[in-house]
């Protein structure tokens, strides 16, 4: 196979700082591969691709060499690598540059001076492609986040470009728009050939697509090769990696079994069906469900809009959550679901039902970055407790154990604005937890978060309900709900359509449930997570 990129003995330190941020790497991007980058948040994944494109690349120290189609990348001109190379960012709002759809199509090309036959052409090609004809006409501040993000991709896709990078593009989208997100990067590689470069932590749909994988952890590359291969080696090691691949293959590792890797949700099946053939499964120990306290947070009958004469976004909202209690609030993007937390929060006030709340509140917004005001960790942290009745000694020990509690021990002195999306995360629910909320309404917390920190972060949650938290997430992440939360609640269209423990509520799902519940359906109808199938067999 032909390189496409090439990176020799790569090192890159950002500026002021001791440790590089890469490390040694030596990669290959071959014509026509569609790879998956993955590693821990924080590992050099996003610093890695933004080396690929100059415009993109971060200030600080380089070493060693990367090649585009055996030139330096150095040397290629920028009007070029604009062609070649298409970079598709984590945040759909921040790739956004104009007020149209059809305007953002055609604005890449424009701007290559592209003559205007051309630029028609292209652009109702990629519209067709990418099924954009209904919103063709319409504002881009209208779309939802899904259809923001596939918008950049068609914009960047316009272009004709020979490799497509990808830094985390679904993070902030719900599941199934996720899912047909990363099903169309699978048809731009297979049906147009175009090289793809993706880091995600949706291993479990991204990996399949992928014809091969490679490993980073703390700057370096691990290892690489193909999906089944890289998940080989991990389990092997015993990396902590490994806590982030497909179920599929987490289950297979859980048995002692000659069988070839399962990668998909297809083969997981066919794993399972003959593993099951010959050992009976176990039968899953009940659901707990512990005892909560008092109601500290009720919604009865509320509506809100923003404007007066516009749609209602939440209609009839009823929802109570107990002391000690973790609901976690699942749904489409655009269904009410952060505006919903809005309103229990006191930060909008509905038109009709009334909001109760017993305690402090604190919030986790879906950006973390709105809740940086200084130039590091610490400051940031110091900047909260300001003002408030506490001594010096009392402030240092709460800083002291939010530090802790969030594993932000060696990120103090960086900026926060420095750190991967799951850095920014851990620091701002620190920030949020120094106030010590009573009842914590979180965001998207999980987003950005590698999955051996998600452990960690549901520690910390577990930490929180037995000091008798509430807690109330909004969460595209079904596989951490399943786990963790007492109740899952599924918004729609303005209501809460349904409510029931994780088992229930998701091995009735099809589409808003786990690839082990895929997997085990019809085998072991109660399993939901992977853990659940793992203890079975």
């Amino acid at each position: 196979m032909t390189e496409l990129l090439h990176l020799e003995n790569y090192s890159f330190t950002y500026p002021q700082q001791r440790r590089p941020a890469l490390s040694h790497v030596t990669l290959t991007l071959p014509e026509g591969a569609f790879m998956v980058l993955c590693g821990p948040s924080g590992c050099g994944k996003s610093t890695l691709l933004r080396q690929l494109k100059t415009v993109l690349a971060p200030h600080g120290l380089r070493e060693g060499e990367i090649t585009f189609c055996g030139t330096p990348l150095s040397q290629i001109p920028s009007r070029r690598q604009a062609a070649e190379i298409g970079f598709v960012q984590q945040s759909p709002e921040n790739q956004v540059v104009t007020d149209k759809v059809w305007h953002e199509l055609a604005f890449g090309l424009e701007s290559l001076g592209f003559d205007t036959p051309t630029i028609r052409r292209r652009v109702a090609e990629m519209a067709s492609f990418f099924g954009i004809q209904d919103w063709f006409y319409k504002n881009v501040t209208e779309l939802s986040g899904g259809q923001k993000q596939l918008l950049n991709l068609a914009s960047v896709m316009a272009m004709q470009p020979d490799v497509l990078i990808l830094d985390e593009p679904t993070s902030q989208l719900d599941p199934i728009a996720a899912s047909d997100f990363l099903q169309t990067l699978g048809r731009i590689n297979r049906e147009l050939g175009t090289t793809v470069l993706l880091t995600e932590h949706r291993l479990e749909e991204a990996l399949p697509l992928a014809t091969h994988a490679a490993v980073m952890d703390g700057g370096r590359l691990l290892c690489t090769g193909a999906p089944a291969e890289v998940g080989g080696l991990l389990r092997q090691e015993g990396h902590r990696m490994f806590l982030a691949m497909p179920s599929a293959m987490r289950i297979w590792a859980s048995v002692q079994s000659d069988a070839s890797c399962p990668v998909t949700v297809r083969e997981g099946k066919a794993f399972l069906t003959e593993w099951l053939t010959d050992h009976p499964a176990q039968p899953l120990p009940p659901e707990e469900i512990p005892p909560c306290g008092e109601v500290v947070l009720a919604a009865e009958d509320v509506w809100f809009k923003y404007e007066e004469k516009g749609p209602d976004i939440v209609r009839g909202l009823h929802m109570t959550v107990r002391q000690g209690e973790f609901v976690a609030l699942l749904g489409g993007n655009g269904t009410g679901k952060t505006t919903s937390l809005k309103l229990l929060s006191g930060l909008q006030k509905p038109y009709r039902g009334e909001v109760k709340l017993v305690g402090r509140v604190g919030v986790l917004p879906q950006n973390p970055q709105v809740l940086f005001v200084k130039k590091s960790v610490r400051e940031d942290l110091i900047e909260i407790l300001k003002g408030r009745a506490f001594s010096r000694k009392a402030q240092e020990e709460r800083i002291a154990w939010a530090v802790r509690l969030c594993r932000l021990e060696e990120l103090l002195d960086r900026h926060p604005y420095d750190l991967s999306g799951g850095e920014q995360q851990r620091a701002a629910l620190a920030k949020v937890l120094l106030l010590g909320p009573e009842i914590l309404l979180l965001d998207e917390p999980t987003k950005g978060l590698d999955a051996e920190f998600k452990q960690t972060f549901a520690e910390i949650l577990q930490t929180l309900l037995r000091q008798e938290v509430a807690l109330l997430m909004v969460s595209h992440d079904i596989e951490f709900c399943a786990r963790y939360a007492h109740r899952c609640a599924l918004f729609f269209d303005g209501p809460i359509v349904t409510e029931a423990p994780p088992r229930a509520f998701f091995s009735g799902n099809s589409f808003y449930t786990t690839s082990a519940n895929r997997m085990a359906r019809g085998l072991l109808p109660e399993a939901v997570t992977a853990e659940d199938v793992i203890l079975a067999c």
